[in-house]
């Protein structure tokens, strides 16, 4: 019978590496353009930029954290150390909403682009079946699951690269900066406006690349190896995003690529036409990119499902480890069952009148902004209230970066909320119900607080 347990160290640098560009390469593949339609291709061309430099900060302030105390849990472990136990709900509920609700929105982009070649199936039921191969590979064993992320990673990077090269001929400067301004060709308010509201599609280029320190349990020397990872993974997507982004909105009109799932075929289409064998590549290989963000973000939902489980946030059985294969196998299926739940809840295309996909990208964003903040609050904390710590790599230019990184997060925040009200409302009120559960749980993380490794009191 799988009982609860730790998991074992069998990552090196480079399978890191992979998780931490895998997790997020997909937002290079689809979800960003929906910020096209608000912001314009200029206007969002500027949040991307500020959204990137968020990122740079929150990483390189980001990697103290997840070195000092590595743990599966990651902010969720973090928060619970530096404020307690409500912070650490706070944290852990606002990463399992980011990395639960990533995964359907990835898997109805794989649905849609397989849907190109199939158009008889339903990319629902494509989307389904991608949920049953990817939690079988993550269950099976956490080291083949990395080897097999790396792998379609690199071969991501690489079709984004061709993608570059082919549509680079067909590349003109007048047609990315055409009506560039929200719809307009003169920057207006309407414009600034825009640019908020684009924020969640420029913060989807770089989502979930936190999810590293989410395996720090299972990396060899994660003191050295989780810096390595991060630091080349953030200039890896930097360079991916920015070139993508560019080199699709100047391949033609590009409002056509600005409310659909597969901007990047559509964009090659109108360089090459429809029957080129460079489209026909793209549609196959270009899935790599949603496989490694899917396939890595099941990783990091699991591992924070476990640790949650395993320090009494959540049902204990949620914490079993497999007996043969070494994995969170129960964690696995039970964010699954969520994510496939999301995939049929029609309704939710109604919510401010956006698309299903939109609305899942703007949940889970909402759920990485408020993990962000918590994140910088836990490690300023963390300086005063344990300044002896063995920080292995201190965050760059303390405190500057990490109150960047903080103010840019609460700036996110506010905005989302302002542009989101109904998805903000919605993620309010599952915080509320979740919130309930943890106030009428206290002696399950009481139990749990006395076991060796317990990262937060118990009340």
């Amino acid at each position: 019978m799988s009982t609860p347990g730790h998991l074992k160290p069998t990552l090196n640098a480079w399978h890191l590496w992979g998780l931490a560009v895998g997790l997020v390469i997909s937002g290079e593949y689809f979800g960003w353009s929906y910020g096209w339609a608000s912001a314009g291709t200029l206007g969002f061309l500027i949040t991307t930029l500020v959204v990137a430099a968020m990122y740079t900060s929150f990483i390189f302030s980001f990697t103290e954290l997840s070195t000092a105390i590595p743990h599966a849990g990651g902010p969720f472990a973090y928060a619970a150390r530096a404020l307690g136990p409500t912070g650490g709900f706070i944290a852990g509920f606002a990463t399992l909403v980011e990395f639960v609700f990533a995964p359907p929105a990835i898997a109805l982009a794989i649905g849609a682009y397989l849907n190109v070649q199939f158009p008889g199936v339903s990319p629902k039921l494509m989307a389904v079946g991608a949920y049953v191969i990817f939690m079988t590979l993550n269950i099976v064993g956490v080291k083949t699951a990395a080897t097999f992320e790396l792998f379609v990673t690199v071969l991501a990077i690489v079709e984004l690269l061709v993608f570059m090269g082919v549509v680079a001929p067909g590349f003109s400067v007048a047609n990315f900066t055409a009506k560039g301004w929200a719809g307009s060709d003169t920057f207006s308010p309407a414009a600034i406006s825009g640019m908020f509201a684009a924020i969640p599609f420029a913060i989807w280029f770089f989502l979930a690349i936190e999810g590293v320190a989410m395996a720090a349990e299972e990396a060899k020397e994660p003191k050295r190896t989780i810096p390595i990872a991060y630091i080349a993974g953030i200039l890896t997507l930097l360079v991916l995003a920015l070139g993508v982004m560019v080199f699709a909105g100047g391949a033609g009109d590009w409002s056509k690529l600005s409310n659909i799932n597969d901007p990047l075929p559509q964009a090659m289409k109108m360089i090459v036409g429809e029957s080129s064998n460079w489209l026909h590549m793209l549609v196959w290989i270009g899935l790599f990119g949603l496989v490694a963000s899917f396939h890595g973000i099941i990783l990091g939902y699991s591992r924070q499902i476990f640790a949650l489980a395993r320090e009494g946030y959540l049902p204990g059985w949620l914490a079993a480890v497999h007996p043969t294969f070494g994995t969170p196998w129960r964690a696995v299926l039970a964010g699954g069952v969520i994510g496939i739940a999301a995939i049929f809840s029609d309704e939710l295309i109604t919510i401010g009148g956006q698309t299903l996909t939109a609305n899942i990208v703007t949940m889970s964003v909402l759920g990485a902004i408020v993990m962000y903040i918590i994140s910088m609050v836990s490690l300023f904390a963390l300086r005063k209230k344990e300044p002896n710590l063995e920080r292995p790599f201190p965050a760059i230019a303390y405190p500057v970066l990490p109150a960047v990184a903080l103010v840019l997060a609460v700036g996110c925040l506010v905005t989302m909320i302002w542009f989101n009200p109904l998805v903000s409302g919605l993620f309010l009120g599952v915080m509320a119900l979740a919130y309930l559960y943890f106030r009428l749980t206290v002696g399950q993380r009481t139990a749990a607080a006395a076991l060796p490794g317990a990262v937060g009191a118990s009340s």
